[in-house]
């Protein structure tokens, strides 16, 4: 969801480890290659997109012989799946401010910053994935990843008696930062320095309000 997050390797794609992706055994040579490599991609990504980026764009800026590019990632789907993914690898918690508001509008601070700055890999990462089915994988992998770590605010919020204890978390994520992401990502909107407490004050309200129980989740799907 924020710059670090939307930067990064996943499982299942050839010509890597036996599990399928690149070997990520910590420590010593291959370690070494994926991060100049990773780099490398981040690097290009932030300053060309997706349309500029290559294979041997990315060998040259990491220092790395092209053919152990080709043989580790087979292609740019391969880097861009593997960067997606990297991100899923990083310590990264969910903000706990001590309310439900404040966990939600920290964590729209964090995605509208990542989608504002200049370059954003957010935003590039985001137009990649529609460019490629590796890509697009990985990046659901993410935020399935993501949104699962951030359940931990709605059921904080549920201990303290901010919402219901049947609140869906993830239509209550969703409404929090859906406004974000409209604004910035469909609208390409200057960006409103209100907007994440706006956003999450409001979906707040709506959870105190029983809008994201259970039982309404399930009248909303038929």
């Amino acid at each position: 969801m924020t710059d670090q997050q939307a930067t990064a390797a996943g499982s299942g794609r050839p010509g890597g480890s036996p599990g399928g992706g690149p070997d990520r055994r910590p420590g010593g040579r291959t370690a070494r290659v994926r991060a100049q490599v990773l780099d490398a991609v981040r690097g290009e990504l932030a300053e060309n997109g997706h349309e500029g980026l290559t294979m041997e764009g990315v060998a040259t800026r990491a220092g790395v012989h092209r053919a152990t590019v080709y043989r580790r990632w087979r292609d740019v789907g391969g880097l861009l799946a593997d960067v997606i993914d990297a991100a899923g690898e990083m310590d990264w918690h969910p903000p706990d401010t001590g309310s439900l508001r404040g966990d939600l509008a920290a964590l729209n601070e964090e995605i509208q910053e990542s989608l504002t700055v200049r370059p954003s890999l957010a935003v590039a990462l985001m137009a990649a994935s529609y460019h490629s089915e590796q890509a697009a994988e990985a990046q659901t992998r993410l935020w399935e990843e993501r949104y699962a770590q951030c359940e931990a605010v709605v059921s904080r919020a549920a201990k303290r008696g901010e919402v219901r204890g049947d609140t869906d978390a993830r239509a209550l994520l969703v409404a929090a930062t859906a406004p974000v992401y409209h604004q910035l990502v469909l609208l390409r909107a200057t960006p409103d320095p209100r907007l994440p407490e706006r956003a999450a004050e409001a979906a707040v309200v709506a959870a105190m309000g029983g809008a994201f129980g259970a039982e309404e989740a399930r009248d909303a799907g038929g």
